[in-house]
C-alpha cells in the first residue's frame, strides 16, 4: 500500500506532524536519515515522499544526513516518485548563496552579501562590503546559528582569533549588511502546498535564535529574587500580511524552485524597505502562536500530504 514517507533527521521536529497524520488516519512511515543505505539496484516503494531535511543537522551530530538525503532524493526522482521539497529544494536549504541568487532572480530584494572562505578572506570581504554595522552568518546553518553582529573590522578580527571560533560546516562565511528593524522583529511567511497559509511576527530583541519550534524556545528570562517578572510580548505571533506583491513573488519563486512547503523570512528597515534573507524548507511552527489564532500549520500540512497521496493512489488505479 502506498504511504506518506517523511524524510528527516530530527524526531523532535516531526512529532507534531506525525500526530496530525495519525489524527487523520493517514498511512505514513518515518525515514530518519542520519545514516542508511541507498540501493540503486532496487526501485523505491510507492507513495508520497516529503523531504524536511535540515541545514542544521550537523549541530545534532548528523553531519552527513543532508548528503544521504540528496542521494535518496535522486533515487526517488529517477524512479518518478512523487517527491515534495525535492532535490532542488534541498540544495536551496543547504546554501544561502543559492537562496539569495534565486530570490533576486524573482525580483525579491536580499541584503548586500559577500561570501568568503578562510579567516583572512572573511576580513577582506568585510572591508569590501564597507558597511557598518554588519553581520556574519554561515552559508549552511539554520535556526540563526552562527549569526554575529559587528560594529567594526577590529571586532571581527578579534572574533575570528578566538580559540572557540566555529568554522561553518561547508567553510563558507557570509558577510552581510545589517538590516535594523525599528521595532525589533522579523516576519516569517509560511507556505504549504505552494499556497500562502499565514505570517508570524518574531521578536528579535533577545537575539537571533529564530526557530519557531517549541523545542527551540529559550527559557524564562533571568529575574532577580523578590521581583515580579515583567510582562513580555509574545516571541512568536501570527499577524496579518498585506504585502500582496511580495507574497505573489514568493509563490512564484517557490513554484520555480520546486519547493512545496517553506517558511520565508523578511525584515523591514526604518525606510520601510523589505529585505528577504532566509528560506526554510524544513519549516517549523510555534504551538502557542497557533493556538491563539486557531491556525494549525501541521494539520494543514498533513491534509496536503493526504491529498497528494490520494492523487498518487488514483493514478496507480488507472
Amino acid at each position: 500500500m502506498a504511504k506518506i514517507y517523511v524524510i528527516h533527521e530530527n524526531d523532535d521536529w516531526t512529532r507534531h506532524l506525525v500526530n496530525r497524520l495519525e489524527e487523520l488516519n493517514l498511512p505514513y512511515e518515518s525515514w530518519h536519515l542520519d545514516e542508511g543505505i541507498v540501493n540503486l539496484t532496487e526501485a523505491p516503494p510507492e507513495g508520497v515522499f516529503y523531504n524536511r531535511m535540515s541545514a542544521s543537522s550537523h549541530t545534532r551530530d548528523h553531519r552527513y544526513a543532508p548528503e544521504l538525503t540528496g542521494a535518496v532524493l535522486d533515487w526517488l526522482e529517477f524512479h518518478g516518485r512523487k517527491v515534495l521539497n525535492g532535490s532542488n529544494a534541498l540544495r536551496l536549504e543547504l546554501s544561502k548563496v543559492k537562496q539569495y541568487t534565486a530570490l533576486e532572480k524573482h525580483g525579491i530584494k536580499t541584503p548586500k552579501t559577500i561570501a568568503a572562505v578562510g579567516k583572512q578572506q572573511v576580513i577582506e570581504a568585510a572591508k569590501a562590503l564597507n558597511i557598518v554595522p554588519f553581520i556574519t552568518k554561515h552559508n549552511r546553518a539554520g535556526k540563526g546559528l552562527g549569526v554575529q553582529l559587528f560594529y567594526s573590522i577590529a571586532a571581527l578580527e578579534e572574533h575570528l582569533a578566538k580559540p572557540d571560533y566555529e568554522e561553518p560546516v561547508d567553510g563558507i562565511v557570509l558577510i552581510q549588511e545589517y538590516i535594523e528593524s525599528p521595532e525589533s522583529y522579523i516576519t516569517r511567511v509560511e507556505f504549504i502546498g505552494g499556497e500562502y497559509f499565514y505570517s508570524v511576527q518574531v521578536d528579535t530583541s533577545e537575539g537571533f535564535e529564530l526557530c519557531p519550534a517549541d523545542v527551540c524556545q529559550i527559557g524564562d528570562l533571568f529575574c532577580p529574587v523578590g521581583e515580579e517578572p515583567k510582562e513580555q510580548r509574545a516571541k512568536f505571533e501570527i499577524v496579518e500580511n498585506n504585502e500582496t506583491k511580495l507574497l505573489e513573488n514568493y509563490a512564484n519563486f517557490l513554484k520555480d524552485s520546486g519547493i512545496d512547503v517553506a517558511g520565508i523570512e523578511f525584515i523591514r528597515n526604518a525606510k520601510g524597505e523589505v529585505f528577504t534573507y532566509d528560506v526554510n524548507t524544513n519549516t517549523n511552527y510555534n504551538s502557542d502562536a497557533e493556538a491563539k489564532e486557531e491556525k494549525y500549520a501541521m494539520l494543514q500540512l498533513a491534509k496536503f500530504l493526504g491529498q497528494e497521496l490520494e492523487k498518487v493512489t488514483a493514478q496507480k488505479v488507472k
